[in-house]
C-alpha cells in the first residue's frame, strides 16, 4: 500500500499468528523442547531478517523483480546442504539449478535498464532481495535439519515466538516513527491481515515440503509463483511486462523440470544416514544437556 513503510510490522503478525496457535498447542502438549533454545533463536533471527530485506525491496523494485529475485535462495541453500547437511546432487540437477540462476540474471539486466525494469530505483531493490535470499538460505536448511529430526509443530511454533521477539525488538528501533506516522484504514488493516494469513498458511505448509523434498526443492517449486506475480502485474496494477521476464521465466522452467529429473532416490542404509542418525543423537544429547 503506498505510503506505508513497515515490512518489519507485516512479519510481526505473522510470527504472532504462529506463536499463539502452535505456541498454545505446546503448551498443550507439555513436554521438554527436543531441540536448545539456541538454535530456534538463530532460526527466528534469520528468517526475520530475510523478511525484513525482501519486504523492504517491494519499495524500490517492481513486484516481478523481486519474487524472482527471490528464487536466489536456491543457489545458496545447494551451498549450505553440500557443506553442513552432506547432500550430493547429480550433474543434471546443477544443470538445471544453473539454468535457474541463468534466468533470474536476465531479470538484473532488465532492471538494470537494458529491458526497462520497474521500481523507483531497482538495483538496490534487487540487491535488498538477494541479500535477503542468504537469511533465507539460512533459514530453510535449518528448519529442515529441525523437521526431519524432530516435532514440526514445535519447530514451526519457536520460529514464531523468536521471530516475534526479534520484530518487537527491531520494530522499536527501526520502524517507531514510520508506525507513529501511518494514517490507519480499514484497506491497510485489511491489507496487513491478508499478508498475516497468506504467510500464516505458508509456514504451515512449510515444513511437510521441506521433510519430504528437502530445502533445494522447496525453493525451486517456490518458482512457480512467479507466474502468478506476473499475471498480477498485468492484470492488477495494469503495468508493462518486459519481454526479459518472458525469457527468464521460460529459462527458469526448464531448469525446474531438469532439477526434478536429475534428482536421486535415496539409498537405504547408506553412510549418509548413518551419519544422520549420529547427528540426530549429538543434537537429543545437547538438548538434554540444556534442558
Amino acid at each position: 500500500i503506498s505510503g506505508v513503510d513497515a515490512p518489519l510490522t507485516q512479519s510481526f503478525f505473522t510470527y504472532l499468528s504462529l506463536a499463539l496457535v502452535y505456541g498454545s498447542i505446546l503448551l498443550y502438549r507439555r513436554r521438554k523442547l527436543l531441540i536448545p533454545l539456541y538454535w530456534y533463536a538463530l532460526l527466528g533471527f534469520v528468517d526475520v531478517q530475510g523478511n525484513y530485506l525482501v519486504n523492504k525491496a517491494y519499495q524500490y523494485s517492481s513486484i516481478t523483480s523481486v519474487t524472482i529475485l527471490d528464487c536466489w535462495t536456491v543457489a545458496w541453500v545447494i551451498i549450505l546442504t553440500w557443506v553442513f547437511l552432506g547432500t550430493r546432487y547429480t550433474l543434471w540437477q546443477f544443470v538445471g539449478a544453473g539454468l535457474c540462476l541463468l534466468g533470474l540474471c536476465l531479470v538484473l539486466l532488465s532492471d538494470a535498464g537494458i529491458g526497462g525494469g520497474g521500481g523507483s530505483r531497482p538495483l538496490l531493490g534487487d540487491m535488498l532481495v538477494i541479500g535477503g535470499t542468504i537469511f533465507f538460505a539460512l533459514s530453510n536448511v535449518g528448519e529442515e535439519i529441525c523437521v526431519k529430526k524432530k516435532d514440526r509443530v514445535e519447530v514451526v511454533a519457536m520460529i514464531g515466538i523468536f521471530g516475534l521477539l526479534v520484530s518487537v525488538i527491531e520494530i522499536s528501533i527501526l520502524e517507531r516513527k514510520n508506525l507513529e506516522s501511518i494514517k490507519w484504514s480499514a484497506e491497510i488493516i485489511l491489507a496487513f491481515c491478508g499478508y498475516a494469513l497468506s504467510t500464516f498458511a505458508f509456514y504451515t505448509l512449510a515444513p511437510f515440503v521441506l521433510k519430504l523434498s528437502g530445502a533445494t526443492m522447496f525453493n525451486l517449486s517456490i518458482l512457480t509463483s512467479d507466474m502468478w506475480a506476473v499475471v498480477i502485474r498485468i492484470f492488477i496494477y495494469e503495468q508493462e511486462v518486459d519481454w526479459l521476464y518472458y525469457v527468464c521465466f521460460a529459462i527458469v522452467s526448464i531448469g525446474l523440470v531438469i532439477y526434478s529429473r536429475g534428482e536421486k532416490q535415496p539409498v537405504p542404509g547408506n553412510a549418509e544416514d548413518a551419519n544422520d542418525n549420529s547427528e540426530e543423537a549429538a543434537l537429543i544429547e545437547n538438548a538434554s544437556g540444556n534442558a
